[in-house]
């Protein structure tokens, strides 16, 4: 199935399970940290500079975004995790919201992890990445921010992704730069592999 991702309209906002959209088509659902650059993937992805809104503070989305492209798929864009300034109520609520997401089978059809390609995953990112894996979906992990790195340090940053997320073979790592556009290649051949039909 070919799809065209130049074509992507927002749909809704979910805040609740009930809200959640499940009307069969594949969902690509992205998950990273507050401030990893996750709406700058998603904007390279559908050639958009603002449509996944960029926040100004990190950790502004408390909602599941919904994205529907080309009327085939939709990019499900999980709030952002790990930022220190939410309200415990809040980081609850979050808490609640995505165990409800990953618990309800067949929502999620690939599941994209992004991390930063400079740091180590944070403990917060190794949740996530098992989160995904409860769900026995296929899984791609994105390590964004690769423009920042050394050329040396590529390899061994990597390594080190895959070691602390527990990443078997199958699992597809991508160095990717939102900003210069490496990696968006790989990362829509990997999302049409999993959603054609």
């Amino acid at each position: 199935m070919a799809i065209n991702f130049n074509k992507a309209e927002f749909v809704l906002s979910a805040v609740k399970p009930a809200t959640f959209v499940r009307d069969g088509r594949p969902q690509v659902t992205f998950a990273g940290r507050s401030n990893v650059g996750k709406s700058s993937v998603i904007n390279r992805l559908l050639n958009q500079k603002n449509f996944a809104r960029v926040g100004a503070t990190p950790g502004k989305t408390t909602q599941i975004n919904y994205f529907r492209i080309d009327d085939k798929i939709y990019f499900t864009d999980l709030p952002g995790y790990g930022y220190a300034k939410v309200s415990k109520d809040e980081r609850d609520r979050w808490g609640r919201l995505m165990e409800s997401y990953f618990a309800e089978e067949g929502l999620i059809t690939l599941g994209v992890l992004i991390v930063d390609a400079r740091h180590k995953p944070t403990a917060d990112d190794v949740t996530m990445c098992d989160y995904f894996k409860s769900t026995l979906c296929p899984m791609v992990v994105v390590a964004n921010k690769l423009d920042k790195l050394k050329k040396s340090e590529i390899e061994p940053n990597l390594a080190l992704i895959r070691q602390t997320l527990t990443l078997d073979d199958s699992v597809q790592l991508i160095p990717f730069s939102a900003e210069k556009g490496i990696g968006k290649t790989e990362l829509l051949a990997a999302i049409s592999q999993h959603c054609g039909k």
